[in-house]
């Protein structure tokens, strides 16, 4: 079978339009098949007196690697050109740069990998995760697909695209150009990497572009209530039984450590009264399955007889009927401004609170915390030690402040001087 070959050429150009604020203008291919053609993004950026139209090269010793990969385009191209006429009689520009981005080869592209995840996790929710775990994925899809037509001018990439700089460039813009918090830019390369994991798993991938990609070490640091504050809280008066309720079991949670979720689903088989007179609070948690063990108070035992019978009593061996966390938290808003606390109240401070104010500011050791709250690690729990010594840091300048002027060192003057002793004397 013979095929009539087809005028084809491979240009590449610098899109001086699309210049960022560093200088550099994306270097551009432009593939053409009998007079029709079309452009690709090849992701890398390059000083404008730093580029050879002419040539359609880079100048310089600093270059080369881009060069090289602009000769590994043309060689990928001249492949495809060649597989194309063989396989199919005819070729043209689109199908040229389809099969550069590995579209119509037979494997899955990034984002066909990406929506198979995103619909699987859709099918495991309430199976294998939580509803509200599965929103980072479809939001992570949505994000690459703005990286890859911001960065490439494309829809879709093959797998072999997809190297370390490219994570890295795909973290930078979700951080710079998505404008998202540096958490929330960590979340959001999680499905991404899952992605890329099942890909190399699979054989569409030579090498794992994670393997020495190290992301963004983010601090936490956990928000709590002082005592000022917990008692501000407990005294407030309220009128309204719902927002005395949502008052009741954020100050639960404080003089318990128990989160959100566990006192949603917190059951009466939960709850264990001793031998020796104590009630605990034994249960595993939802977040990593540990297990809590928590000796209640006397405040956490008077909101359980509080609320016995009442209409926010949980159904089904359920002990409280708590709505959602969204509704608890605008109720917490609304108490912290009747309580004049100047924070965003959010219901897992409670927690935070339980772990600095109710403990380990008042000696519990951390070991006993560790196991109260339920953590996989002692690290963990080590987070709340820092806020502690922030804590320390501010009640020693307060300290400072109050005492200021109230006490003298007496300075030593020429008459009460210590008598000079000889050198020979001296020992």
């Amino acid at each position: 079978m013979e095929h009539n070959r087809s005028t084809f050429s491979i240009l590449f150009y610098l899109n001086t339009s699309k210049k960022k604020k560093s200088g550099k203008c994306p270097v551009m291919g432009r593939i053409s098949v009998d007079g029709k053609s079309t452009a690709f993004g090849t992701g890398m950026e390059i000083l404008s007196n730093e580029w050879n139209a002419s040539e359609g090269l880079a100048t310089g010793k600093d270059n080369t690697a881009i060069n090289k990969q602009i000769e590994d385009y043309k060689t990928a191209l001249e492949t495809h050109y060649r597989n194309i006429v063989e396989n199919q009689g005819f070729v043209t520009a689109e199908l040229l740069k389809n099969a550069l981005r590995g579209i119509g080869t037979g494997q899955n592209t990034v984002m066909q990998e990406f929506s198979e995840l995103v619909e699987e996790k859709r099918k495991s929710v309430g199976i294998k995760i939580e509803a509200s775990s599965y929103g980072i994925y479809p939001a992570a899809y949505r994000h690459f697909k703005g990286f890859l037509r911001h960065k490439y001018d494309a829809d879709d990439i093959s797998f072999s695209m997809v190297n370390q700089a490219m994570v890295e460039e795909f973290a930078y813009y979700l951080k710079i150009d998505a404008r998202l918090a540096a958490r929330t830019a960590k979340a959001t390369m999680k499905p991404f990497r899952t992605v890329v994991k099942r890909a190399f798993n699979k054989g569409l991938m030579r090498n794992d572009p994670f393997f020495d990609y190290k992301p963004e070490k983010i601090l936490s640091v956990p928000r709590w209530l002082s005592r000022d504050e917990i008692d501000r809280l407990m005294k407030v008066q309220i009128n309204s039984r719902a927002l005395d309720f949502v008052r009741d079991i954020f100050l639960f949670s404080t003089f318990t450590g128990v989160s959100y979720i566990d006192l949603k689903n917190l059951r009466h088989t939960d709850i264990v009264h001793r031998e020796d007179g104590s009630t605990w609070i034994i249960l595993n948690r939802h977040k990593t399955g540990t297990a809590s063990y928590i000796p209640l108070l006397d405040i956490p035992m008077k909101i359980l007889d509080k609320y016995k019978g009442s209409r926010f009593s949980g159904s089904d061996g359920k002990v409280f009927k708590i709505r959602t966390s969204a509704s608890v938290n605008e109720h917490l808003k609304e108490l912290a401004k009747l309580a004049g606390i100047n924070k965003r109240l959010h219901y897992h401070m409670s927690r935070h609170s339980f772990g600095t104010e109710i403990c380990l500011s008042q000696g519990v050791p951390i070991e006993t915390l560790s196991k109260m709250m339920g953590h996989l690690s002692i690290k963990t729990t080590q987070i709340y030690a820092e806020v502690t010594r922030t804590k320390i840091n501010e009640d020693m300048t307060k300290l400072a402040k109050r005492i200021k002027g109230k006490y003298e060192l007496v300075e030593v003057t020429s008459t009460n001087k210590p008598p000079k002793i000889p050198k020979g004397k001296r020992e």
